[in-house]
């Protein structure tokens, strides 16, 4: 990828800037030539750990600050060009059991951004979402639904700001807080179990850097009301956790074959087949080589009689599951787990 342009000399505000995307999001801003990355979020230890680690970026400002308070995001947005919101509740079992909690900060707090970058004259604004978003059943996905729908619907009440909104919708994030590479591997660590929801669950998935990637081309191509979906490849879980097991139990002392599997069963809200793209949406997407976008719809768009939902791309092997953990970085040694 090139590097895009549009970040030099310009003020760009992270909103859960310490989280795994957020926080690579902010590396890499740094290296764009901006006149300021700002980081919001709530965790002051995350903060000290991420300016610790980017010690001396004069461009590098850290403020403390929720999306739920809607002053808050009015001050750290004053004079920004660029906004990326990537903050949210993110873990569906947590979401499942606290709804209205994923409500404030996923739906309010995207509000909050919305009404805050109109105000201040922002530029360009794009949010994090999911492809839970799709057809959902369960709590986050709804939320993150909403998200996206507020952010089309933003280009219709801005009046004369400029400001342009649009999402980017992620797959699975390899090696992100919580996910399913970094549990299983500090299951390794611990000698075993490793538990399984449902082997045979699938779901999409990409390396943090090919989803900073996607971030970054959705605002520079945006005209506003777009969602933007990487091409990404689908796994079987069962497949990735069976190369997991094989790439990583020797480096532990253990033999593959003796590392118990242990079926959890399916959590609360938990789909067995993601998907990218819904139905409603299949009609009007538009394929843009390594993603696709679907443009927010008109009022006077008329949907086909009979709609086809878009066919799942084929499942990886388990050969090339490994490249795609490999060319992630996680097949490193460098990525094993510490003991507490």
């Amino acid at each position: 990828m090139t590097e895009p342009s549009i970040f030099r000399d310009r003020t760009i505000l992270v909103t859960g800037g310490t989280g795994s995307i957020g926080s690579e999001m902010v590396r890499r801003l740094l290296d764009l030539r901006p006149r300021a990355v700002r980081v919001l979020s709530r965790d002051d230890s995350k903060q000290f750990e991420l300016a610790e680690e980017l010690r001396g970026r004069s461009e590098l400002r850290m403020l403390i600050g929720d999306v739920r308070d809607r002053s808050r995001i009015a001050r750290a947005m004053s004079g920004v060009d660029l906004v990326i919101h990537a903050a949210a509740m993110k873990h569906v079992p947590a979401a499942e059991f606290n709804p209205f909690e994923a409500v404030e900060t996923n739906v309010r707090g995207t509000q909050n951004v919305v009404e805050a970058a109109i105000d201040a004259g922002v530029d360009r604004v794009l949010t994090v979402s999911t492809d839970k978003a799709v057809d959902p059943t369960n709590v986050m996905g709804a939320t993150k639904l909403l998200a996206e729908r507020l952010m089309a619907s933003a280009q219709l009440y801005r009046g004369a700001a400029p400001t342009r909104f649009a999402s980017v919708r992620f797959g699975n994030v390899i090696g992100s807080r919580g996910s399913i590479v970094p549990l299983i591997l500090a299951q390794l660590a611990r000698g075993g179990p490793v538990t399984v929801t449902d082997p045979e669950m699938t779901r999409y998935l990409m390396p943090i850097r090919t989803a900073v990637d996607l971030c970054f081309t959705a605002l520079e191509r945006m005209d506003g009301g777009e969602v933007f979906i990487l091409k990404m490849p689908r796994v079987r879980i069962g497949d990735l956790v069976d190369v997991l097991v094989e790439a990583y139990a020797g480096r532990y002392g253990l033999q593959a074959a003796d590392i118990a599997i242990e079926r959890i069963g399916v959590r609360a809200g938990e789909k067995v087949d993601e998907a990218l793209i819904s139905t409603d949406e299949a009609w009007r997407v538009i394929d843009g080589d390594e993603m696709w976008v679907v443009p927010r719809q008109q009022p006077n768009d008329v949907a086909p009689r009979t709609r086809a939902p878009m066919e799942p791309p084929r499942l990886l092997s388990r050969d090339e599951i490994r490249d795609l953990l490999d060319a992630a970085g996680w097949l490193a040694p460098e990525q094993l787990p510490k003991l507490a």
